[in-house]
Protein backbone atom coordinates (compact mmCIF):
# COMPACT_ATOMS: atom_id res chain seq x y z
CA UNK A 1 0.00 0.00 0.00
CA UNK A 2 1.27 3.66 -0.95
CA UNK A 3 2.05 6.22 1.45
CA UNK A 4 -0.67 8.53 0.33
CA UNK A 5 -3.40 5.11 -0.09
CA UNK A 6 -2.38 5.08 3.89
CA UNK A 7 -2.50 8.45 4.96
CA UNK A 8 -5.84 8.31 2.75
CA UNK A 9 -7.40 5.25 4.36
CA UNK A 10 -5.83 6.53 8.18
CA UNK A 11 -7.78 10.05 7.37
CA UNK A 12 -11.40 8.39 6.03
CA UNK A 13 -11.52 6.16 9.08
CA UNK A 14 -10.43 9.31 11.53
CA UNK A 15 -13.24 11.20 10.08
CA UNK A 16 -15.86 8.58 10.13
CA UNK A 17 -15.27 8.18 13.91
CA UNK A 18 -15.28 11.77 14.72
CA UNK A 19 -18.66 12.43 12.43
CA UNK A 20 -21.25 14.38 14.63
CA UNK A 21 -23.64 11.08 15.69
CA UNK A 22 -21.59 8.25 14.77
CA UNK A 23 -20.48 5.97 17.54
CA UNK A 24 -17.21 7.32 19.62
CA UNK A 25 -13.90 5.46 19.59
CA UNK A 26 -14.26 3.90 22.37
CA UNK A 27 -17.77 2.32 22.05
CA UNK A 28 -16.42 0.90 18.97
CA UNK A 29 -13.58 -0.65 20.12
CA UNK A 30 -15.92 -2.07 22.91
CA UNK A 31 -18.29 -3.33 20.32
CA UNK A 32 -15.35 -5.30 18.36
CA UNK A 33 -15.95 -8.53 20.64
CA UNK A 34 -19.47 -8.72 20.49
CA UNK A 35 -20.04 -7.96 17.10
CA UNK A 36 -17.59 -10.64 16.24
CA UNK A 37 -19.98 -13.02 18.63
CA UNK A 38 -23.31 -11.88 16.60
CA UNK A 39 -21.64 -12.58 13.66
CA UNK A 40 -20.55 -15.69 14.48
CA UNK A 41 -23.98 -16.90 15.51
CA UNK A 42 -25.70 -15.44 12.40
CA UNK A 43 -27.57 -12.74 14.54
CA UNK A 44 -25.82 -9.69 12.44
CA UNK A 45 -26.10 -9.64 8.70
CA UNK A 46 -23.84 -6.70 8.19
CA UNK A 47 -20.89 -8.25 7.87
CA UNK A 48 -20.28 -11.93 6.67
CA UNK A 49 -18.28 -14.84 8.20
CA UNK A 50 -15.84 -14.20 5.17
CA UNK A 51 -14.78 -10.83 5.93
CA UNK A 52 -14.69 -11.61 9.48
CA UNK A 53 -11.91 -14.44 8.23
CA UNK A 54 -10.21 -11.93 6.22
CA UNK A 55 -9.90 -10.01 9.18
CA UNK A 56 -8.59 -13.05 11.51
CA UNK A 57 -6.09 -13.52 8.62
CA UNK A 58 -5.48 -10.01 8.53
CA UNK A 59 -4.39 -10.41 12.64
CA UNK A 60 -2.21 -13.17 11.83
CA UNK A 61 -0.03 -12.15 9.18
CA UNK A 62 0.76 -9.09 11.81
CA UNK A 63 1.46 -11.23 14.64
CA UNK A 64 2.97 -14.33 12.38
CA UNK A 65 7.08 -14.12 12.00
CA UNK A 66 6.54 -15.06 8.58
CA UNK A 67 5.66 -12.05 6.34
CA UNK A 68 5.63 -11.80 2.35
CA UNK A 69 8.29 -8.86 2.38
CA UNK A 70 10.10 -9.36 5.36
CA UNK A 71 11.27 -6.82 8.35
CA UNK A 72 14.31 -7.50 7.95
CA UNK A 73 13.95 -5.46 4.68
CA UNK A 74 13.79 -2.18 7.00
CA UNK A 75 10.79 0.19 6.10
CA UNK A 76 9.94 -1.81 3.41
CA UNK A 77 9.03 -4.74 5.35
CA UNK A 78 7.77 -2.79 7.81
CA UNK A 79 5.63 -0.88 5.89
CA UNK A 80 3.59 -4.24 4.69
CA UNK A 81 2.60 -5.33 8.22
CA UNK A 82 1.72 -1.44 8.86
CA UNK A 83 -0.23 -1.29 5.35
CA UNK A 84 -2.33 -4.79 6.89
CA UNK A 85 -2.48 -2.73 10.28
CA UNK A 86 -4.39 0.39 8.97
CA UNK A 87 -6.50 -1.98 6.68
CA UNK A 88 -7.15 -4.01 9.64
CA UNK A 89 -8.23 -1.11 11.80
CA UNK A 90 -10.09 0.92 9.47
CA UNK A 91 -12.05 -2.53 8.90
CA UNK A 92 -12.60 -3.20 12.43
CA UNK A 93 -13.59 0.91 13.18
CA UNK A 94 -15.57 0.79 10.48
CA UNK A 95 -17.84 -2.64 10.77
CA UNK A 96 -18.05 -2.40 14.48
CA UNK A 97 -19.45 1.37 14.07
CA UNK A 98 -22.25 0.31 12.23
CA UNK A 99 -22.94 -2.62 14.42
CA UNK A 100 -23.25 -0.48 17.49
CA UNK A 101 -25.91 1.11 15.03
CA UNK A 102 -27.53 -1.61 14.48
CA UNK A 103 -27.90 -2.62 18.09
CA UNK A 104 -29.10 0.54 19.07
CA UNK A 105 -31.67 0.56 16.52
CA UNK A 106 -32.92 -3.10 17.71
CA UNK A 107 -33.13 -1.50 21.03
CA UNK A 108 -34.93 1.72 19.62
CA UNK A 109 -37.49 -0.64 18.09
CA UNK A 110 -37.96 -3.12 21.15
CA UNK A 111 -38.82 -0.27 23.06
CA UNK A 112 -41.20 0.88 20.80
CA UNK A 113 -42.87 -2.23 20.79
CA UNK A 114 -43.32 -1.97 24.34
CA UNK A 115 -45.02 1.28 24.57
CA UNK A 116 -47.61 0.29 21.82
CA UNK A 117 -48.05 -3.48 23.97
Amino acid sequence: MAKAARAAAAWRTYREVTKPGSPALMTRVRAIPRMIGAVMRGQYDGMGKGKLGLLALGVVYIVSPVDVLPDFLMLIGVADDFGVFLWLAASLLGESGRYVQHERSVIQARVEGLEQA
